[in-house]
């Protein structure tokens, strides 16, 4: 019988999810250990390596706003009563939310 154990005991060899979070500012040194980590979610210094973080945001993957700037809009024309997609304005606003 195999038993998989989820959120064991963590692998210490893994990089810190701040590597790859929006939220992080990192500073790294010369040597391996010359590393300061600052959470903008948190508001602090990180001292350890993460493996684990409700507020993670993948920054290889694209951001909210990120996605509204490149879709596409669906609009009706109430002359001829017609509904279908267009390309975005190149000129609107981008409209900026405090969750992106």
């Amino acid at each position: 019988m195999h038993l998989k154990v989820h959120g064991g005991t963590p692998d210490h060899s893994e990089s810190t999810l701040c590597h790859t979070c929006r939220w992080a500012t990192i500073v790294k040194g010369r040597s391996v250990s010359h590393e300061i980590i600052k959470c903008t979610e948190i508001a602090g210094r990180v001292p350890f390596a993460v493996t684990s973080c409700t507020e993670y945001n993948d920054r290889r993957r694209p951001s909210r706003s990120d996605l509204e700037d490149i879709a596409w809009v669906l609009r009706t024309d109430s002359k001829t009563r017609t509904i279908g997609f267009v390309k975005p304005d190149p000129n609107r606003p981008r409209v900026v939310r405090w969750e992106d």
